[in-house]
C-alpha cells in the first residue's frame, strides 16, 4: 500500500493533484485524463450553484411580493369599516348638522383605534417635557405658568413611538420663564 503520504496522493483521492514518486513536492503531476474530468466535475459544480443561486433570487421576489400584498390587504381591510361609516354618516345626515358632525367625530375616533391597532398610538399629549425623539417645535411661547421647555399646545398629533415613529407630534413649547 505504501506509506500515508503516499496514500493520501493516489488517483483514488480526487481532492487533490496527484504526485509521482521522485517528482518534487513543489511540482504537482496531474494526470491528463483527470484534469478534464476534474475540469468538466467543478463546471457542472459551477453551473449548478448558479442555477441555485438564481432559483433562490426568484423565489424571493416571488416571496416578498406575495407579502407586501398581504400586509397590503390587511391594511385595507382595517380602513373598510371606517369607510363604510362614513357612507353610513353622509346618508343618515339627512342635512343635520350635528348629526354629520357628531358621525365625522365618530369616525375619526375609529381611524385613530386602526392605527393604533397597527402600532402607530397618538401622541397628542400637552402640559409633558418637550421631548425631541417625540415631538417638533412648531413655535415657542413665552408663559409664566409653564417651566420652560413645557409642550402647550398640538397643532398636529403625532403617531407611533420610538423607532415605530410615522411622525412627530407639531408642537407649541413654553420659552423661559416671564
Amino acid at each position: 500500500m505504501g506509506t500515508p503520504a503516499e496514500q493520501s496522493t493516489t488517483p483514488e483521492n480526487r481532492d487533490g493533484p496527484v504526485e509521482t514518486p521522485g517528482a518534487s513536492s513543489s511540482e504537482p503531476v496531474v494526470p491528463q485524463g483527470n484534469s478534464d474530468i476534474e475540469l468538466a466535475r467543478l463546471e457542472d459544480r459551477w453551473k449548478r450553484a448558479l442555477a441555485d443561486l438564481d432559483n433562490l433570487r426568484k423565489r424571493y421576489a416571488r416571496e416578498l411580493d406575495r407579502e407586501r400584498k398581504l400586509e397590503r390587504s390587511k391594511v385595507a381591510g382595517a380602513w373598510l369599516p371606517v369607510v363604510d361609516n362614513l357612507e353610513r354618516a353622509l346618508h343618515h345626515s339627512g342635512g343635520d348638522a350635528d348629526s354629520v358632525i357628531a358621525g365625522v367625530r365618530a369616525i375619526l375616533d375609529q381611524a385613530v383605534q386602526v392605527l393604533e391597532g397597527l402600532g402607530y398610538p397618538r401622541d397628542a399629549e400637552t402640559g409633558v417635557p418637550f421631548d425631541p425623539e417625540r415631538h417638533e417645535v412648531v413655535n415657542v411661547t413665552d408663559n409664566g405658568d409653564s417651566a420652560p421647555g413645557t409642550v402647550l399646545g398640538v397643532l398636529r398629533p403625532g403617531y407611533g413611538k420610538g423607532s415605530q415613529q410615522l411622525r412627530p407630534a407639531a408642537v407649541v413649547v413654553s420659552g423661559r420663564e416671564g
